[in-house]
């Protein structure tokens, strides 16, 4: 035996461990901070509307939609898919609506994303492409109605 093997083997314990116990609660915390992100983002819209439709007319560039829908169907995307992902509930649709709406922030915005601020897009579009494959996780609402149900 190659100690390649001799070392898979005896990290099985640590990686069952790590499966029960440390991925649902990594999970969670994705969830919890990438819901805090767009929550406040939608908040910060809603707070001063009229800026918000400026900013949708001027500066941000979403192709296909008028101004007006883009700033009602993102704004109202950052405030209800939030929840959902940070609940779990619907949680492969809420990563991907997000998902969505990261895309289409970097699209519309490009021209003016630089440095940090295009990084943080990219991280949380990595974020939320891992909930999209994996789903949120054994701590989630999903999880519960899947047992009640299933």
């Amino acid at each position: 035996m190659n100690a390649i093997t001799t070392l898979l083997r005896r990290s099985q314990p640590v990686t069952a461990w790590l499966d029960t116990w440390l991925q649902p609660v990594a999970l969670l915390a994705l969830r919890l901070y990438l819901a805090r992100v767009f929550f406040l983002a939608g908040l910060t819209k809603i707070q001063d509307w009229d800026t918000t439709l400026f900013l949708f007319s001027e500066e941000y560039r979403v192709p296909l939609l008028s101004p007006t829908l883009a700033a009602v169907l993102g704004t109202a995307g950052e405030l209800l898919l939030p929840p959902l992902l940070l609940l779990g509930l619907a949680g492969r649709f809420a990563a991907l609506g997000l998902f969505v709406l990261n895309i289409m922030a970097v699209l519309s915005y490009w021209h003016a994303l630089e440095g940090s601020a295009l990084e943080f897009h990219l991280q949380w579009g990595l974020m939320l492409l891992l909930l999209l494959a994996t789903g949120p996780g054994k701590l989630a609402l999903d999880k519960l109605l899947h047992r009640r149900l299933g």
